[in-house]
């Protein structure tokens, strides 16, 4: 008989969740599958070692083999211009997917780094476009993960494109709150994983900048900035920086 006392190895492989056990099914590909086509999926999903901060899932003209779910941690995505400047085109967080840039011409036309030490999983391709042609529910997940990364994209452009210094930090902030909030976890105080730096990248804005309207930002009370640490003391006044308006919408019967 085994020795109960003498402790037990747990291996990485012993660590596995399953999709239907995941607490972030309901972001990811798991939404709206029955159990049985779950476990199919489940079947062809890999867990790999976490990244530690800074190393790469890809890099741009890797050869596209799977993508990639986020299950804790963060990603950031970036893209570099032919003179070699660099820019970040994402923040992804648990429950998010990365990697569909891939699937154009079989490799990836962006870089993945990891913020902090951060855990995927990952869906070969290959699998993952057998099992869609067999599971009707696991395409429309995907028709519909696709939809939201083109409807991120034409946000960004507005970002990029319209919005004055102002409204691009309270819409950023607006951004990871409602993402929070998907996750059930406190929508008005998190912990940001990217710096300054990788902020202002994002926005287009001079990091100084963004040191700027935060510290404006916390004068005027709408929130209060502990380093990385960001509390929304006033979620509406954000709203209302970027012309969002709940009293509005309550008032004519919509959905805040």
């Amino acid at each position: 008989m085994p020795d109960t006392n003498k402790p037990q190895l747990v291996t990485f492989d012993r660590l596995k969740v399953s999709c239907g056990q995941c607490n972030l099914n309901e972001l990811c590909f798991p939404h709206g599958m029955d159990h049985e086509d779950m476990c199919k999926l489940d079947s062809v999903v890999e867990q790999r070692k976490p990244l530690q901060k800074n190393d790469h899932l890809y890099r741009e003209s890797d050869s596209a083999h799977a993508i990639y779910a986020v299950r804790s941690g963060s990603v950031k995505t970036l893209v570099e211009s032919p003179n070699g400047d660099e820019q970040i085109v994402g923040f992804h967080l648990p429950g998010e997917l990365l990697g569909l840039d891939g699937f154009m011409d079989s490799a990836h036309t962006c870089t993945a780094i990891a913020l902090e030490t951060t855990s995927v999983c990952a869906i070969p391709m290959a699998k993952l476009e057998n099992l869609c042609n067999s599971l009707p529910s696991l395409q429309h997940q995907m028709w519909r993960i696709m939809g939201k990364e083109v409807t991120e994209e034409h946000k960004m452009l507005l970002m990029l494109g319209k919005m004055s210094a102002e409204e691009k930090i309270a819409t950023f902030l607006l951004s990871i709150s409602r993402r929070m909030g998907e996750r059930h976890w406190k929508t008005t105080e998190f912990v940001l994983s990217m710096p300054r730096q990788d902020i202002a990248n994002y926005l287009g804005l001079a990091v100084e900048t963004v040191s700027r309207l935060f510290a404006q930002y916390q004068d005027a009370g709408i929130i209060k900035v502990d380093r990385r640490r960001i509390r929304i003391l006033l979620l509406q006044r954000l709203k209302e920086i970027v012309g969002e308006n709940d009293e509005l919408k309550t008032k004519n019967g919509l959905e805040t």
